[in-house]
């Protein structure tokens, strides 16, 4: 417990720094606050008032929403939460890539493109082909994970084989996947018929992964699979020869090379199951929530996920209490928007803030003192080994 609650600490202060500075940002940019600033009491008054809206509409947004339950039960004031967790679910999977790469020292930028990838073989297999309801799901996550892995594992290959450095491959396949999306749906099998905008036919009823509780919310089995990834996760990386070995090279590669563990097998095996990861959460996006594949599929999942993995220290359990935190910012920044006008960007600032405070922890540790507090790249650059 004393373990888990020391590699909390440096997430818990920089996300609550990153609320602190936001609600600075949120404050000073307001006309009306800006024009109570002769006055100081009124102005400290209507500066409080304008802050706690906001994040009180940000929490309406991805939590819980009181004006909802208006001649409905309570029940129906979670719909937000509903939202947040889908969102959270393919979040969940794309930071588990970012961070499985770290453990093995890789900087695995590359994760929107390997949720391209997933994403198109999901939706291929899933509007294309007559399958049985279960098999149809499983055949469309399978053609996802395949495709996804290879795109990652084509990283590794490079990376194991010819020393390419894998931040530059993966940010040009990158630019290479978004652009392979957009021609691709402009063909004659992707675009959906009757239509000119790049948007392709949606997935059948026997591809769609099941909802939970009914229509009316979009929570589906698709959480579940992430939580069980995330355990699976953790079972490889600390219950198996592989994930010792992974978390060897990503300590020391050279001397792991010595110890006579193979760094090129290890390399090229952990991007392939980083670009599956992915994959697999395009595939939970597609099939589980949006149904259909458009060229803004992808969204920032991919970049998103680098923020995850940091603030969740590459654990399991970090990336997923993360990923929740981080789509409910992104659930509830469209709330926020609309009720007080707060722009949604708002949302970005305190997510880069996330990775500030994180990545230079001196900036805390100057002011508060806190022992043995590590920066985002000496946990990147010990393979975050705890």
């Amino acid at each position: 417990m004393k373990l888990i609650a020391k590699k909390a600490i440096l997430p818990l202060i920089a996300f609550g720094l990153a609320l602190f500075v936001g609600g600075l940002v949120i404050g000073f940019t307001d006309s009306r606050v800006l024009s109570k600033i002769g006055s100081p009491i009124s102005f400290l008054k209507i500066f409080a008032s304008t802050v706690g809206n906001a994040y009180l509409a940000l929490f309406q947004g991805a939590i819980y929403d009181p004006n909802l339950v208006e001649g409905h039960s309570f029940l129906t004031g979670f719909y937000p939460l509903s939202q947040t967790v889908v969102n959270a679910a393919p979040l969940m999977l794309c930071g588990l890539s970012v961070a499985i790469a770290f453990k093995a020292g890789l900087f695995n930028i590359g994760a929107q493109g390997q949720f391209i990838f997933g994403a198109i073989g999901a939706s291929y297999v899933g509007f294309h082909y007559e399958l049985p309801i279960f098999l149809h799901v499983v055949v469309a996550i399978t053609a996802a994970i395949i495709l996804s892995a290879l795109w990652g594992g084509f990283v590794g290959l490079l990376k194991a084989k010819t020393g390419a450095h894998e931040v530059i491959v993966t940010i040009m396949l990158n630019y290479i996947a978004a652009n392979f999306l957009l021609w691709i749906l402009g063909t004659s099998t992707f675009l959906r018929p009757g239509r000119l905008d790049p948007l392709a036919p949606p997935v059948k009823d026997t591809a769609r992964l099941p909802r939970l509780f009914g229509d009316n919310y979009s929570v589906n089995v698709g959480i579940f699979i992430s939580i069980v990834v995330a355990f699976l996760f953790w079972l490889l990386l600390n219950r198996s020869t592989w994930g010792f070995k992974t978390r060897a090279v990503g300590a020391n590669s050279s001397a792991a090379r010595t110890a006579g563990i193979s760094v090129q097998r290890i390399t090229i095996g952990t991007m392939l199951i980083a670009g599956g990861l992915s994959g697999l959460a395009g595939a939970i996006h597609v099939l589980g929530f949006q149904y259909e594949l458009t060229s803004d599929t992808a969204g920032s999942f991919g970049f998103d996920a680098i923020t995850v993995a940091l603030l969740g220290r590459g654990g399991p359990v970090g990336v997923v209490l993360a990923s929740l935190l981080f789509a409910g910012l992104r659930v509830g920044g469209t709330t926020m928007q609309a009720n007080v006008q707060v722009p949604v960007e708002i949302v970005l600032v305190i997510q880069a803030l996330v990775v500030l405070f994180i990545a230079a922890p001196g900036l805390i540790t100057r002011y508060i003192k806190i022992k043995n507090l590590e920066s985002g790249q000496e946990m990147a650059s010990k393979g975050w080994n705890g």
